[in-house]
């Protein structure tokens, strides 16, 4: 078993996907042991530390990596096997901002309406015990969340030499903000440049569907992650497999455009699984399709369009059974641990 471990300094993040030169070369079967920042860079410590003033634009939504899969090339796909992700410290912030988020006015909808507060929220993560402790700030209201740890952000470098800021999500990945990107999950990204050059971050402690405020629970984490390369395979937008489903992406505004491209992959991918003509393939995905929201607040918003593997009739079996392998390859990594 190939395991590499990989812990950036605050030098090395990046804040963009592509424009950037890998940080390592990583051959597919490789098991990498990653640790990622929050969102603020790990600056975001207490209540006091307002983000506009202990943080730097753009130097925001750090990731890690970009990595180069060995024999990647445009027209194939990465397979990004989430084997475990976990809080890597014993705190986690949130927080809301003027002019961000799904329910203040922002700079592309303008309000006459004051602009949100600056705040900072707190909470404790116990790990063990498997809680985020939430505290208001105005009163002594507090409660016990259960964690849910993700990843706001994963993706690959974009086709033709083009760099886009991390917090943008689009086809090549980026900060789509789904929990359904938790531990066990496998993510498939089209390559657009040789060796694919993908990068992991925004780990989130929990998250609830749609990030309203702008943030969630935002956490560094300590991620495995097991890598696939799968030849002549092209994968149009960011898809998403568990044991149980299969999910297609979008990310776009306005949000129902989202939806749209979300629900066209899902629909076209389904009828390219199980040979149903295109109608077929959407009259089945209308009534047992499921549309989990991603992100309303960053510059394109993110819609998921999920689907049971269940309804398949036994063919759910996509790239090359690439989730299978790889949860099994993590399996055998956490017996050995």
């Amino acid at each position: 078993m190939n395991v590499v471990s990989y812990r950036p300094s605050p030098e090395e993040l990046s804040y963009t996907f592509g424009g950037r030169q890998a940080v390592g070369t990583v051959k597919p079967g490789t098991i990498l042991e990653l640790y990622t920042e929050d969102c603020f860079g790990g600056l975001v410590r207490s209540v006091e530390d307002l983000p506009s003033q202990v943080c730097e634009f753009p130097y925001l939504n750090p990731v890690t990596g970009p990595f180069h899969v060995e024999g990647a090339q445009p027209g194939d796909t990465l397979a990004l096997h989430f084997v475990s992700i976990e809080p890597a410290r014993d705190w986690a912030v949130s927080a809301t901002f003027p002019h961000f988020g799904a329910l203040t006015g922002t700079h592309t909808t303008a309000m006459l309406t004051p602009p949100l507060d600056e705040v900072v929220w707190r909470y404790d993560i116990d790990v063990a015990a498997g809680v985020a402790r939430y505290h208001a700030r105005n009163s002594d209201f507090t409660v016990e969340l259960p964690l849910d740890p993700m990843h706001g952000t994963v993706g690959v470098a974009p086709g033709a030499s083009e760099a886009r800021m991390t917090i943008t999500p689009d086809a090549h990945g980026g900060n789509m903000d789904t929990p359904e990107l938790r531990a066990g999950v496998t993510v498939y990204l089209g390559v657009n440049v040789e060796g694919g050059l993908f990068a992991v971050g925004d780990g989130h402690a929990r998250q609830g569907h749609g990030e309203v405020c702008g943030t969630a629970v935002e956490s560094a984490m300590n991620t495995v992650v097991a890598v696939e390369l799968i030849k002549g395979v092209t994968t149009p937008w960011p898809r998403l497999e568990d044991d149980t489903s299969l999910m297609s992406t979008g990310s776009a505004r306005p949000l129902e455009d989202a939806y749209r491209i979300s629900q066209h992959d899902l629909v076209t991918w389904t009828s390219e699984i199980t040979g149903l003509e295109t109608l077929d393939a959407y009259q089945l995905v209308s009534q047992i399709g499921e549309a989990p929201v991603g992100n309303v607040c960053d510059s394109n918003y993110t819609m998921v369009a999920k689907l049971p593997k269940a309804y398949l009739g036994g063919r759910g079996g996509v790239y090359e059974s690439a989730h299978e392998r790889l949860r099994d390859l993590g399996r055998q990594y956490l017996a050995q641990r």
